[in-house]
């Protein structure tokens, strides 16, 4: 597998793990990590949902059914994904807002998708939750 560099999230900070389980990302190394190789930008890391993936699906980008020649699983809701950033950012535009984690979205993303978009669909759980919890 190709060794890549360490690089950054949306924030600026050091991308973090998008998805181990199952195994993510255009190297398959559980990051949004990308490369001048990746065309399709797989560089946001949503949670896909049920809408998502059929929206997804409905305009020709199936990511329920498994292609295990190419490493696929097939994905069912709460499953983590690099998508591509121009995906997301289609099914965002159709009113089908997948959330993000953007500890683990590449600022590469940031090239087709406006950094408030991702914000919007932020689904983090801050590092330090005691204030939210009571």
């Amino acid at each position: 597998m190709e060794q890549v560099p360490q690089q950054r999230n949306v924030h600026g900070d050091p991308l973090e793990v998008c998805s181990i389980e199952p195994l993510t990302g255009f190297f398959r190394d559980g990051y949004t990590n990308t490369s001048p190789d990746d065309f399709g930008s797989h560089t946001v890391c949503a949670v896909v949902s049920a809408d998502f993936l059929e929206h997804q699906r409905s305009v020709g980008n199936d990511l329920i059914t498994p292609m295990p020649q190419y490493g696929f699983p097939g994905l069912v809701p709460g499953d983590r994904w690099g998508v591509c950033a121009g995906r997301w950012l289609q099914s965002y535009e159709a009113g089908v807002k997948g959330p993000v984690l953007l500890a683990a979205t590449n600022e590469a993303a940031l090239d087709s998708v406006p950094l408030a978009a991702l914000v919007e669909c932020a689904a983090d759980i801050p590092p330090d939750i005691s204030g939210l919890v009571e």
